[in-house]
């Protein structure tokens, strides 16, 4: 890709790993955009690598909480596993690398600032775990992680992020004796890049909304946004 060719070796020095196949390494930055406006240059986007990104992600962090919260049951395990390694964290750790300018997005994408996406920026952290995978193997992929952020791990380890989904839940059921329900609202953007809107309801009232690139985060979101509010209105 001669975009991105003369930044291979800065991209590799951020990273602190030089790839035996460059073209991995630049296939983890083609956005789908990108690709489609030159399918007779580029052979593949980097959907596929995300896919094995996100799979390889989840099973440093699995590992990772296992061995390091050896008391946590298995449902607060799989709650904190959810939070670092959902969009919102994945684009943190792609941010502290330094590699978001370096991303190839179509001429639509860039004219709406697409480098700043969270979504965009999650699924090259999530390629490049990939790209370095299939390049490295494992041992190099949780090498490199643990380098990068081990500190950022620890710290929101020792100050976890309220469980906004699970206080509501709580409120509902004391109050109305039965769990909160969540409705989609609207579905903006493309597939790769959709952001949902979704609001949470109490016994058919709306309390909240929140939006996300997922539902997950959506609904945590429309929580957060609905307790809060019931904060505010005890008070």
């Amino acid at each position: 890709m001669k975009d991105l060719n003369p930044h291979l070796s800065e991209v590799e020095d951020r990273l602190g790993y030089s790839f035996k196949n460059k073209k991995l390494l630049s296939q983890a930055f083609i956005h789908r955009s990108y690709y489609n406006e030159h399918r007779d240059q580029i052979e593949e986007h980097n959907e596929r690598l995300e896919f094995l990104g996100d799979s390889i992600l989840g099973l440093l962090i699995s590992d990772y909480l296992y061995h390091h919260l050896p008391t946590q049951a298995e449902g607060e395990l799989s709650r904190l596993r959810a939070h670092l390694v959902e969009a919102s964290s994945c684009a943190k750790f792609l941010l502290k690398l330094g590699l978001a300018p370096f991303v190839l997005l179509g001429r639509g994408e860039r004219m709406n600032e697409g480098r700043g996406r969270e979504t965009i920026l999650a699924d090259l952290f999530e390629a490049l775990l990939g790209a370095i995978y299939l390049d490295g193997g494992l041992s190099e992929v949780k090498r490199l992680f643990w380098m990068h952020f081990e500190k950022e791990i620890q710290t929101i380890l020792e100050h976890p992020a309220r469980n906004w989904k699970a206080e509501l839940q709580d409120y509902s059921q004391k109050k109305y004796q039965k769990p909160p329900v969540y409705q989609v609202i609207s579905e903006m953007g493309p597939d790769h890049s959709k952001v949902f809107l979704v609001a949470a309801f109490l016994d058919t009232q709306e309390v909240g909304r929140g939006s996300g690139s997922s539902k997950k985060e959506a609904e945590q979101a429309a929580a957060q946004d609905a307790i809060e509010k019931l904060g505010k209105s005890a008070e």
